[in-house]
Parts: structure tokens; sequence; C-alpha cells
């Protein structure tokens, strides 16, 4: 709630700072509102974290939150109404654009003005109103004491960069060893001859998926199996969107795989898996439909297994399998746990190394008796007294909460979760409820979700020199620390790549997202009156006809078939839009679906995040280049983009994700004239871009992109195309290269970037026989990543080449056959991975003898 105020006057204060014009005539009132909300703000962070359900405050922080809403709206509609007044205008004097200033003179924006003086002297009123009634009704003998709960500042966040101890991870949980060589051995029992299937079965928050991933981890079972997947599941599935996540994990996906129905996709499946002793693991079954109808792609391999965790029994029996019931944890496992959350030493330290001071054993044993021996709870309550004095007083506040909210109804694993919630400081509670906006067992990106959070306002930089982006991981990392978001895979620097949020605590952000009106969530029943703020639809047929009453709509998540032009006809009264999220599923009998954006998008000038998700042919008009708030423009799984040079207008861009094949266009004579003096060069906030086939984008500008960290570049015969050598911007950090077939100069240019820590070739993207690193090069790269490089035979390292280097990845490059020697000379060299190679590279790394190649052996995987 306090965040709803907190990010709002921020947005005002910004704009009447940078934007003074604009309201002229009105300072007095947008002031005395600034002024009121200031102080609401304040008084609603500690009301936010009180110990209480007391009616009243609930009545005044909604009633506070309405009228803030309000004057947000009033506001951004008038900046809407201005700049379609400032068009029309433009429209009406074509012929003097180049010598009239594009701005609305005072007479035509004197009404618009008189207009919002009105509004917003009403929302003034009413808040003095509400703020009446905090004294009328005793609405603060409804708070605890101040001190009781803490109301942290977003700048007392633990930094992602600073010393912070490894968390506990989930494949670390204490307590379930037995229980993973209970299933390992089920798994890799001998005499069997054809597919089999094993379940876990549990309660909800028992760590079924913890248990399902420790096995599918552990080396052995790694060894067994040939190719192993694990997807996951949840309510809401398709037998194709299963396949595919299957098929993502074991083969080499192309781009007509990709757009296949269930039938040939599930065919192509089947023929990879034929004769292979694969692993699938399927997390979260709630259907025995999911089993009858992936069993028809899944062959009778010698040897194969399907492992499936779910909370009803009776699915494990229609699939006749191995069941393995999970319990929950004792007494002496359960308060393991919770000294490994609560006082963390490390991410593989041992019970012996964690130890719980004297004074607090008796509260801490009592706290953890509370969770019954449910994983979750047990990880949830330690993230939340990590971050809390050590003090008796301060964890017996604790107990007497969760007993005050176990009281509240028998569902004792959400009643803590509920506390969980409750002490997350202010910012951070909006960070947490936007993750329920994903759909259930999603696996969500991080970059994705943490630059929805800055278009919504939920991430204020520290200072100048900290970008929103490396707030925003703080945050996510703040909320793994407190086991309210489970990662599911790190990026090369040990930083999130992708997470998930266990289903109980997304119903529980669902549940208090519902409370506070902080988002809709619906399927195809819809209650009146129905206007939203944030509304997610994933499968709703009939949404079109409900969008045009929403005119308060901030932020949109849509998962449908390709929309018609009523849909877009519809989405246009909600011109607030900041976010929007739309996945696109085609009818695959269509070769290549079309899309056609209309005009009218560019109207969502408040618009800052636009994703595209769906494999079509996507056309946009040249008003897109109105969108001048967009920092976030997600296209990448397009098949084809048609896009207008307009788009270099989008100056405040800091990610722009383009797909393989994306041409520009000028539309008329007058608008090839207008954009002559634009180009990407002009788009200096870019902080990530990917670009596919032109060669546009290498041969201008790049290296005034002074913000650029990561680059991807899908150029075919990319060393062609351009006649000269290739420049980077020197700040790059990340470098993906696919299909460009670069030869040998071009590597030693790579090799001279300075801040260069990961470079990604895939796809021939070099075309050389030898990878040659030469003295001094590529001083500060971590990470190397060699992926389908089909002439590559040797990669040789110089002498204070790859000084930094710590993780080398080479993926099916068939001609390489040595390798070791030169892995000897990395002295920081600290993981290797080997995945389909050359069989004499295999057994130079596994049979050469010494005592310097066992220190390579330790460090190196092959698959």
């Amino acid at each position: 709630m306090a965040e709803t105020i907190t990010f709002f006057v921020d947005k005002l204060s910004n704009l009447a700072v940078q934007e003074a014009s604009l309201f002229g005539g009105v300072e007095g009132q947008i002031s005395l509102l600034l002024n009121e909300l200031e102080w609401m703000s304040l008084f609603l962070e500690e009301a936010s974290a009180a110990h209480t359900d007391d009616r009243r405050l609930k009545l005044w922080m909604n009633q506070i939150r309405d009228a803030a809403y309000d004057a947000e709206d009033v506001i951004d509609e008038f900046i809407v109404r201005l700049e379609h007044q400032r068009q029309r205008r433009l429209q009406n004097l074509k012929f003097l654009r180049v010598v009239l200033p594009t701005c609305v003179i005072f007479a035509d924006k004197l009404p618009l003005v008189h207009e919002l003086d009105g509004r917003i002297k009403e929302i003034n009123v009413k808040i003095e109103k509400i703020l009446a009634n905090k004294s009328r009704y005793c609405v603060e003998n409804a708070m605890m004491p101040s001190g009781a709960w803490s109301s942290s500042s977003p700048n007392e966040v633990v930094t992602w960069g600073e010393k912070r101890l490894p968390i506990v991870e989930e494949a670390d949980v204490v307590g379930m060893k037995d229980e993973a060589e209970a299933v390992k051995d089920m798994l890799l029992i001998n005499g069997e001859l054809e597919r089999g299937v094993v379940a876990i079965v549990g309660m909800g928050g028992l760590g079924k998926t913890t248990l399902a991933k420790k096995v599918y981890n552990d080396p052995d079972v790694n060894g067994h199996f040939q190719c192993r997947a694990l997807v996951y599941v949840s309510q809401v599935y398709t037998i194709r969107e299963l396949l595919m996540g299957i098929a993502n994990n074991v083969m080499r996906l192309t781009d007509d795989m990709r757009n296949m129905g269930e039938n040939p996709l599930g065919n192509e499946v089947r023929k990879y898996l034929d004769e292979k002793r694969y692993l699938i693991v399927l997390d979260d079954v709630w259907s025995i439909q999911v089993w009858n109808g992936l069993c028809l792609y899944l062959p009778e391999s010698k040897g194969s297994r399907v492992l499936i965790t779910t909370r009803n029994q009776q699915i494990a029996l229609d699939a006749y399998a191995k069941l393995y019931q999970l319990h929950p944890l004792g007494e002496k496992e359960s308060w393991e746990l919770f000294l490994k959350k609560t006082f963390p030493t490390g991410s593989r330290s041992t019970i012996s190394q964690v130890e719980c001071p004297a004074e607090l054993e008796d509260v801490g044993k009592k706290i953890t008796r509370k969770c019954k021996g449910l994983p979750l709870a047990i990880v949830v309550s330690g993230g939340l007294l990590s971050r809390k004095e050590k003090t008796p007083s301060s964890w017996e506040k604790i107990l007497k909460s969760m007993e005050w909210h176990l009281s509240q109804g028998p569902e004792s694993c959400m009643g803590i979760l509920a506390l969980s919630y409750r002490d997350l400081p202010y910012f951070l509670k909006s960070c947490f409820l936007y993750c329920g906006v994903f759909p259930e067992d999603c696996e969500i990106k991080a970059s994705q979700l943490i630059r929805m959070w800055i278009a919504e306002g939920f991430v204020q930089a520290r200072g100048e020199e900290t970008m929103e982006e490396d707030v925003g991981e703080d945050y996510l990392e703040e909320l793994i620390h407190r086991s309210m978001i489970q990662v599911i895979k790190r990026k090369w620097d040990g930083r999130v790549k992708s997470c998930r949020m266990h289903d109980l605590l997304r119903d529980l952000a669902i549940s208090k997202a519902k409370d506070s009106k902080f988002f809709e969530v619906r399927g195809n029943i819809f209650a009146y009156p129905f206007n939203p703020r944030r509304l997610i639809a994933h499968d709703s047929q009939n949404i079109s006809q409900h969008l045009s009453n929403c005119h308060r709509l901030r932020s949109f998540s849509y998962s449908i078939h390709i929309p018609q032009v009523n849909f877009w006809s519809c989405l246009r009264s909600a011109k607030l839009l900041t976010v929007l999220d739309l996945t696109l599923t085609v009818d695959c009998r269509l070769k290549r679906p079309k899309m056609k954006l209309p005009k009218e998008i560019g109207e969502f000038i408040h618009l800052k995040y636009f994703r595209i998700l769906g494999p079509l042919e996507t056309r946009f008009p040249w008003s897109i280049g109105r969108l001048i708030n967009l920092e976030t423009l997600d296209l990448r799984h397009n098949i084809f983009l048609d896009i207008p040079f307009s788009i270099w207008k989008l100056h405040q861009l800091r990610h722009l994700y383009l797909g393989d094949r994306t041409i520009l266009t000028m539309q008329t004579r007058d608008q090839r004239c207008f954009s002559s003096h634009l180009g990407i060069d002009k788009m200096t906030n870019l902080q990530t871009l990917y670009v596919g086939q032109d060669g546009w984008v290498v041969r201008r500008g790049l290296p005034k992109l002074t913000q650029l960290r990561k680059l991807y570049i899908y150029e075919p015969n990319m060393s062609r195309n351009i006649s000269y050598e290739l420049i980077f911007p020197s700040n790059l950090v990340e470098l993906i290269l696919d299909c460009c077939r670069l030869e040998e100069d071009h590597m030693l240019t790579l090799g001279k970037l300075p801040n260069l820590r990961a470079l990604k070739l895939t796809n021939d993207a070099y075309i050389g026989e030898e990878i040659t690193c030469s003295s001094g090069a590529f001083s500060r790269l971590e990470f190397l990543r060699l992926k389908f490089l089909t002439f590559l035979k040797e990669l040789i390292v110089e002498e204070s080449a790859l000084p930094s280097l710590k993780a080398l990845h080479i993926f099916e490059c068939n001609k390489m056959e040595k390798l070791l020697h030169q892995l000897q000379k990395l002295q920081c060299l600290q993981q290797v991975k080997l995945e389909y190679m050359n069989h004499s590279l295999i057994e130079e790394i596994e049979n050469t003898e010494g005592e310097e190649f066992d220190k390579i052996r330790l460090i190196t995987s092959i698959t």
C-alpha cells in the first residue's frame, strides 16, 4: 500500500521538475497534492507493517490508495490528451511542420489546464476528508507501537555486489539424503527392460520439487541416462507446451520444429528418444490426462524412466507408477534446515558449522515446531529471521505473530507464509505480488521480471551512478534470500537467470493482490464493475468485449491466439498502459501467420514495456516512433519483423530485442526526409541489443552506444557483408554471435575488447579451423561458450591469454580432437562442460595420466 503512494509521489515530483511548463496554472494544487501524499506515504510505511487486521485501518488505507490512483490517472490522462492535441495540430499544419514548434500553443492548452485544475482540487478535498477521518475514527489506535516491525528503506537492501553469505539453495536442503537415495534407486534399478514410471507424492510445501531436482542433478543419474528433461506442468497446460519443454532439453530445435503442432512435434520427440535411455521429470502434475497425453510420445526404450511429482496419489496409481510417499521432516531435520537458513555460513555448510546462540535455542525450536515439518514453511521462517535482530525479544515477537496467524485458520503453512509477506519491506511487497502475474509453475526470466518492475515504477535507482536494473537484481536476490522466490538457473556470473514461485506463495500473492486491488487474474468469468488497474488473462476467450471499459488499465498480460482487429480497437480505451505483454499462439497449419499493428498503437505514450511473443510476421506502423517513454521492446521470437525507421526516435529505449529476420522501412518521402538524421547511434541509453539478419546495425554507430552491456547479433555471412574491421563499443560486457561466419582476423578484434566478460559463438559464428587466443587477449573474459562450430579443430591458448577465464563450455564441435593441454594453461578455470564432442577428445580428457590433468578432470563434466 505504502509503495503505491511512494511510487506516485516520486513520479509526480519528477514531472513537476522536468516538465515545469506542463502544469502551468495548476502549480499550487499540484504542490498541495504532493505535500499531502508525502505525509501519507510516511504514515503508510508504518501502517502497512502493523500487526492487525483492524477494519478501520484497512478501510482508511484503501481510501488513500484509491485517491492516489485517481490523482495519477487524472495527471496521466491530461498528458495523453495534450499529446493527442499536439498530434492533431501537426496533422492540420503539415506544410509548416519544419518551422512551427512541436508543442501545443497556450490557447489550445488552456481548456485542458482548467479541467485539470478542477479535478486536482476535487482530489485534494477528498484527501483532506480522508485525513480528518484518521483522527475522528481513532485509526492510529489500530496500529502497533512503532518498532514492532521493521520498515526498511530501499537503500537498506544488501546490494548483490556486496559481500553476502551464500543462501541455502533448494538442492542443498537437509534431511533429504535418504529420500534422494530411495528415489534414485527406483530410477536406476536394473532388470526392467521397458519404460518405468516413478511418482513422488505428498502435500504442498513438502519439497517434492526440491527432491525431484536433487535426484535429477545427481551425478549417478546424470551418467546413467543418455538424455534428460525436466518440465513444470501445473494446472494449466497443453501437451504441445510440455513436448516443447522436453524437446528443448534433449535436442536441437529447428525453426520448423518450433512451429509444429502437437502430433508432428510429438513424433519428432519420439523419434529422437527411441533407442535412448532417457529420464523425463514431470513436476506438479494435477491430472492423469497429462500422462495419458504424453505417454503416446515417450517410447518404451530400455531402462528409460519418467519421474512424476503430484499431490494426488490416484494420479500415480493410474499411471502405474512406483510410489514414493514423501513425509514431513522430523524434529531433528527441521531444526537443521532452520539453522542453515537462519544462520547461513555458506551454501555447502554442514550442521556442525551452524550454531544457534543458547539464548535463542528454545524460542527457535518453538518456531520450528510451528512449521510442522514442512520445508517451505521452515525456509521461509528462517529467511524472515535471518533479517531480524538475533535477540530473544525479537524472536519472541515473531513467535507471537506466527501464533496469531495460525489461529486465523487451519492452513498452518499459509499462515506462516502470510507472516513472511507482512514482514517484507514496503518496497518489496509490490515486487513480490507482481510475481503472481505469471502462470503457475512458470519459469520466469529474471531480466523480464526486473524490467517489468522498473516499468511499473517499483524500482528506484540509488543515486546517479546506479542503474535501476542493478537495484532490481538486488530486490530479486532479497526475495530469494527470504525464500519467497526460488532460483531455477543462474548465469555465468552468478546472477539469477530464471526463477519460479512456489504455488502456495503464488496463491498468497494472488490473494493479497485481490484484497489490495493490485491486479486481477481472470479466466472466462468477469465480475462487474470491471475496471482493473492490472489485468492478467492467460486463458480468457472473451476478453475483448470487456477491454473497452478498462480506462484505468496500467498493465495487461494476455495469452491468446492472433488478436483480431476488434482486440486492438477495444484496447484503445486503455490509454494509460505502461506494460503490455502479449503471448500469442497460432494455428500450426498456418505457415506464416501475420499480424499488422494498427497506427493507434502510437497513442500509448505512457508505455514503458512492450513484448510480443509468438511465431509471427509482425508489421509495425510509423506511429511506433511516438512511444517516447518506451524502455523495453521485446520482439525476439517473431519470425519476421517489418519496423519503420521511426523506431530510432525512441531515445529512452534501454533494451531492444528484434527478431532474427528484421527489415527497416521508410514509408513515404516526407518520412524519409524527416528521418534522415535518425539512427541507432541516437539510442544512447541502450543496455541490451538483440538484432537479426540485415547487416544494418553493425555498420551504423555501435561505438556510440556507451551504455551497451549485452549485444546479440544473428547475421549470416556477416564477414562478407562488412568490408572493414568490426568495431564494437568498448564497454561491452557480453557478446553473442550467431551464424556470423567470422574469420581469424575478427577474433583478434574481439580479443582486444577491454571489458568483455562473456563470449558466446554459436551456429558457425566462427568458420576458422583454429581459435587462437593470442598473448594478452581477452584479458577480462570469464565465460566462453563454443556451440555448433562445425569447422573448428583446435582452441589454442598462448601465454597470458584468457587470464580470467572461469568457465568453458563446448557443445557439439565435432572436429575438435584435442584440448587438454590448452586447458592446463588456464589458471583460473573452475568449470569445463563438454557435450556431444569427438570421441578422441573425450578419450584424451579421461585417459591422459598425470596429477596436473587430474585437477582438470575434477572440474570437467562430459555428456
